[in-house]
């Protein structure tokens, strides 16, 4: 009975694929050392997968394959090279650092290279420097508008409505 769920939980296909937790691979493998049936089962898996990826599969372009070849024979030659006459061992070039250095020492905190630091530091100082400006913008255009509200009121006031003839 147990082998048959197996067969209808797909846990046989979870052990094949290799998903399984500890416990259930081993106890899988205790089976199929022990259960006949269960191993053709899971041999009768592996072909039928093997048969569908095989129809299924996209052949790569021919570039390639020539491209791995010619790396493959380059490898070739330098492996007889160094077999033939075996050189110094020459100090690696200093390598351009491509990404970003992060180490991460303690969880709570990213060390990056210090250029990166300094950066960091001026984009906010910056943005606090274009807030202030901003704020400051706001309140000064909001003022002039009060102005203009006002001086708009003190005209109408002092200049009275002409009257009709």
């Amino acid at each position: 009975m147990k082998n048959y769920q197996y067969l209808t939980d797909g846990l046989l296909e979870s052990y094949m694929l290799g998903v399984l937790s500890d416990d259930d691979r081993k106890e899988a493998e205790h089976l199929l050392t022990t259960d006949p049936d269960l191993a053709l089962q899971l041999e009768e898996l592996e072909v039928g997968m093997e048969q569908y990826f095989l129809q299924n599969a996209v052949p790569p372009p021919p570039s390639i394959k020539t491209a791995l070849q010619h790396r493959l024979v380059g490898a070739e030659i330098q492996k007889w090279e160094e077999q033939s006459m075996p050189e110094p061992p020459r100090p690696e070039p200093a390598r351009s650092n491509e990404f970003v250095d992060v180490e991460v020492g303690d969880p709570s905190h990213i060390r990056v290279h210090k250029y990166w630091r300094a950066a960091f530091i001026a984009v906010f100082v910056l943005s606090k420097i274009f807030l202030a400006f901003g704020l400051y913008q706001y309140f000064k255009s909001n003022s002039l508008e009060q102005e203009i509200e006002r001086l708009k009121a003190t005209q109408q006031v002092t200049s009275p409505l002409p009257q009709g003839r």
